[in-house]
């Protein structure tokens, strides 16, 4: 995981979450913190061993801790976050020892992790990571939230 605790270390990766977290210190809705990103990584990787998808858990760490790192663009600049954070990603994954290859499916899964979709790819698997990270059962602000019913996670399910 020595590139995974790169990437926590990374100057860019921390003044994007300081800045992150300072933005949404008082939203309401979920929040796309350190929190929230280790939530993801741990459920996507628990969801491969089970599936056994076979993907690696560095890769997997590294797009989870990577899939929102464009919130912040998107609060200052209204920039959709996923395209954000997949363009900040590639070059924190650059400085941190990824290879090429290694860049492009992560960026990709980071790109589509918004598009619910059918299969088996690392895109899949965080959009399903991401979906049950959220403790919508447990929301203060469940009845306030944009997202619809049949989106929001009441269950816990795997």
């Amino acid at each position: 995981m020595r590139r995974i605790n790169a990437i926590l270390k990374d100057d860019v990766f921390i003044d994007i979450i300081n800045n992150i977290e300072r933005v949404e210190k008082t939203r309401i809705y979920c929040r796309h913190g350190l929190d929230h990103l280790f939530d993801t990584a741990r459920i996507c990787y628990i969801i491969n061993l089970e599936n056994g998808y076979g993907f690696d858990k560095e890769i997997i760490y590294a797009a989870a801790l990577l899939h929102d790192i464009g919130r912040y663009e998107e609060y200052k600049n209204n920039i959709s976050h996923n395209e954000a954070s997949g363009k900040i990603a590639y070059e924190i994954l650059g400085k941190c020892g990824f290879s090429e290859t290694e860049k492009k499916i992560i960026v990709e899964a980071i790109f589509s992790h918004r598009e619910k979709r059918e299969g088996i790819s690392l895109g899949v698997l965080l959009y399903k990571g991401d979906k049950l990270s959220r403790k919508c059962f447990s929301c203060e602000a469940e009845d306030k939230c944009y997202w619809s019913e049949n989106e929001k996670n009441f269950n816990i399910n795997l």
